[in-house]
């Protein structure tokens, strides 16, 4: 069985209604597969929504986040985001601290990160990277 967790790009298209995307998680859920939401992503989504006041957007947020369930954050993943900090930081190379902590959530737990901004994690060591919207 496979586990997978959504960053926040793939969540913005699945509330702009991308129907393939929606009908690839309803998959993987039906074969087994874990489909999960990571807490930063949660954040990232809910405080956008918040901001823009799309209240219809983040009532189906919720519903997903529901349906799927939000992982939970513990010290593993925290001693794992600093060590890519303190790695990339040495490479001469920054990274949101956001796109850390979801690197570091996914190797943490062996997940596969589902992403469309791959550009965004490349170099870190141990993540499993998918692309859903090729």
């Amino acid at each position: 069985m496979s586990c997978y967790a959504l960053d926040t790009n793939i969540i913005s298209y699945l509330l702009r209604g991308d129907k393939e995307l929606k009908e690839r998680i309803y998959y993987e859920v039906k074969k087994g597969d874990g489909v999960v939401i990571l807490p930063i992503v949660y954040y990232e989504v809910k405080r956008g929504l918040i901001d823009k006041n799309a209240l219809v957007k983040l009532a189906t947020f919720e519903r997903l986040c529901n349906m799927l369930g939000i992982d939970d954050m513990d010290t593993k993943t925290l001693d794992i985001a600093a060590n890519i900090y303190a790695y990339k930081k040495q490479q001469g190379q920054q990274i949101e601290d956001a796109d850390i902590l979801i690197a570091a959530s996914c190797i943490a737990h062996g997940y596969t990160l589902v992403t469309n901004n791959e550009r965004h994690f490349l170099g870190i060591n141990g993540l499993k990277i998918t692309n859903w919207l090729r």
